[in-house]
């Protein structure tokens, strides 16, 4: 005759956790032994047309959290147009572009739209992240924004209404775009022309700083102690 099965020991029941105790319990397994020392961006725009004309924008934005606080910003835009005497190049026939609805998106963005042939259009955008000190801050600017302009052709970069931007235009050719806002980073390009080069970059740059040794093993005793919280002998 075989053995009655053992009992099964019963559960305890569950529980629902409260919210001070997910609080404390949430992010304990992640360890952060570094600090944003400082979050830079370089936005690159260049516009080569079939005529032989070069825009060019650029801007770099600077954020120092090494004094911690409120950060330091500081901006370096620059601008240029060269062989702006070239005869403008000719709009592809009936062509339109219509990007206005990415001013209602948020996040990382990228765009292209192209109503001609043979064009050479490219986004790219690039995240690094090391280790060291803030780099030195950029010389003081005389003006948040530069701009220039020759012949129906403008292009401007600078930070202005809480928003950093570069833009390259050709009157009834299009635009090609970068911007950094609240919410929203992005390139755009919108062209009504045949045998452009058009190039965004967008480079983002995270540099980390250590914390001290002693900041280390205090925040090492602080985890352990919340760790064993709640264990009986």
């Amino acid at each position: 005759m075989a053995a009655p099965p053992e009992p099964v020991p019963a559960r305890a029941p569950l529980s629902e956790i409260s919210d001070a105790e997910l609080g404390d319990m949430r992010g304990r397994y992640v360890v952060g032994n570094d600090l944003v020392a400082w979050f830079g961006v370089t936005m690159t725009s260049v516009w080569q047309t079939t005529s032989g004309q070069t825009l060019q924008g650029a801007l770099q934005l600077g954020m120092d959290f090494s004094a911690g606080g409120t950060p330091t910003l500081s901006f370096e835009p620059t601008v240029s147009i060269t062989a702006a005497d070239a005869p403008l190049p000719v709009a592809a026939s009936g062509a339109t572009v219509d990007a206005a609805g990415l001013a209602n998106v948020s996040g990382l963005v990228q765009s292209v739209q192209v109503a001609g042939d043979h064009n050479a259009v490219s986004n790219v955008t690039a995240l690094r992240v090391r280790e060291g000190e803030a780099p030195a801050p950029s010389a003081p600017q005389e003006a948040a924004t530069r701009t220039a302009s020759a012949s129906g052709m403008q292009v401007s970069a600078g930070v202005a209404d809480g928003m950093a931007q570069v833009l390259l235009q050709v009157d009834g050719q299009g635009l090609a775009m970068q911007w950094l806002r609240s919410g929203s980073a992005g390139q755009s390009v919108q062209l009504a022309a045949s045998g452009q080069q058009i190039h965004n970059q967008l480079q983002i740059d995270l540099v980390r700083q250590s914390l001290p040794a002693t900041a280390n093993l205090q925040r090492d005793v602080a985890q352990a102690i919340g760790l064993n919280r709640g264990v009986g002998i």
